[in-house]
């Protein structure tokens, strides 16, 4: 495949391995919103990293899920971080009989909850800092 590999999600930034989520989940979940909880670690690496959750019984639909994730792993990857771990999990269900995955309504719903959530992480930080 060729092109700009810029807008990839790196490995490097992922959470891969079952030992690292249970590191993270072991904590006290950070914040919460309507449909999401955040989880996370400080670490030593220079950068953060993302794990992400999606229960098949809260979002039945391979589609949903994927979105879900999808739009988790952009808004990571546009919000700069400190040096910590995240774990999002979907906690409550999706309602796609009212509003389908794929439209504007629900995709713009999920995209204020995550972007609240990572939000939260960089206003910490910078309280922190400050």
């Amino acid at each position: 495949m060729t092109g700009d590999r810029s807008f990839e999600f790196a490995r490097d930034r992922r959470i891969v391995k079952t030992d690292e989520f249970s590191s993270v989940f072991r904590l006290r979940p950070v914040y919460r919103t309507a449909h999401f909880v955040l989880y996370t670690r400080k670490t030593e690496l220079p950068h953060a990293r993302l794990g992400v959750v999606v229960a098949k019984r809260l979002a039945p639909r391979a589609v949903t899920r994927n979105t879900i994730k999808r739009m988790t792993r952009e808004l990571f990857r546009q919000t700069a971080l400190p040096s910590i771990d995240c774990v999002v999990r979907l906690s409550q269900p999706v309602n796609t009989k009212t509003a389908p995955a794929t439209s504007a309504g629900l995709r713009v719903l999920l995209r204020e909850e995550l972007t609240r959530l990572f939000d939260s992480q960089r206003l910490r930080t910078s309280e922190a800092n400050a």
